[in-house]
């Protein structure tokens, strides 16, 4: 086996290593780092969803309260503005979603499906926590949801939502009184899901890993092949020009030129080093020939 054949196995094997570690932790540091900005995707819907419901409180139902007395505008509802301000974002991003699930609501259309069922219920038995984080499978692919506990801690609230007697006949005439009441102070009723999809941020975290690692290839391939050259120029062919020239000093003849003396490297010494043998070997054999 030749030198250069070894180098070329020992490099081999020394990048086929290297780029085994290099793929498994860019893959996870990338996919980690699309995961991350998908939550703070749903963190800022979330965030923004607060703020529509804080706005409608505070600024919107004040000024509509004369009217409600007449008639009931869902309008001053938070969860309705909320869910309002989110559809008419679904119209460009329509793979984005906002949910005001609920186990027993007002209205039908916040109605919480059997998987958001699933969250309630975790929020209801878990005791107080605050978020729960997810993933899950869809028809338009992988979604990742955030999702909050909506529990009444305003008793105010139950003014609408304790027994129908106590609503107000506006919001029964409205959606009945069928649904919606039963509702106990500090009871978890529903919870916030905001639902983004990973599909844009998985794929362009793949796009990122491929051309990372055709990259890495490509440097490998550029460095084997300056290396192989270098290996060629400084040592396959000086050790072969060497090899030749024993050869035929072995068999006495000595009109071989003598190898170059410059420079300090491991090659350069050996060809001042075969020089002297030359000629050692030369005189020794002109002496006997004597």
């Amino acid at each position: 086996m030749g030198l250069r054949l070894k180098f070329n196995i020992v490099l081999t094997l020394v990048f086929a290593a290297g780029m085994a570690v290099s793929a498994f932790v860019s893959y996870e540091l990338l996919q980690r780092n699309a995961k991350q900005e998908v939550l703070r995707n749903a963190g800022l819907m979330m965030e923004t969803a607060l703020a529509v419901r804080g706005y409608t409180v505070s600024q919107v139902k004040p000024l509509l309260e004369p009217q409600l007395q007449e008639k009931f505008l869902p309008q001053t509802v938070p969860a309705f503005a909320a869910t309002e301000t989110f559809n008419a974002l679904r119209k460009k991003y329509p793979d984005f979603s906002y949910r005001e699930a609920l186990l027993n609501p007002t209205n039908p259309r916040n109605k919480a499906v059997e998987w958001e069922t699933d969250i309630v219920n975790s929020f209801r038995n878990s005791g107080v926590v605050p978020e729960f984080t997810g993933e899950r499978d869809t028809p338009v692919g992988r979604m990742l949801y955030i999702a909050r506990p909506i529990q009444i801690k305003d008793p105010a609230c139950l003014a609408c939502h304790s027994v129908p007697s106590a609503a107000p006949a506006s919001m029964i005439k409205l959606y009945g009184e069928s649904n919606g009441f039963g509702w106990k102070h500090m009871e978890v009723v529903g919870a916030q899901v905001v639902s983004v999809p990973m599909t844009l941020p998985i794929h362009n975290a793949n796009e990122a890993f491929k051309v990372f690692m055709g990259s890495l290839a490509a440097i490998f391939v550029v460095t084997f092949i300056v290396l192989n050259i270098m290996l060629s120029v400084m040592i396959i062919r000086p050790i072969s020009r060497m090899s030749s020239a024993a050869d035929q000093v072995s068999g006495g003849d000595f009109d071989v030129p003598e190898f170059s003396g410059k420079g300090k490297d491991e090659i350069s010494v050996l060809g001042k080093s075969f020089n002297r043998m030359r000629r050692s070997l030369q005189k020794a054999l002109k002496l006997i020939e004597k």
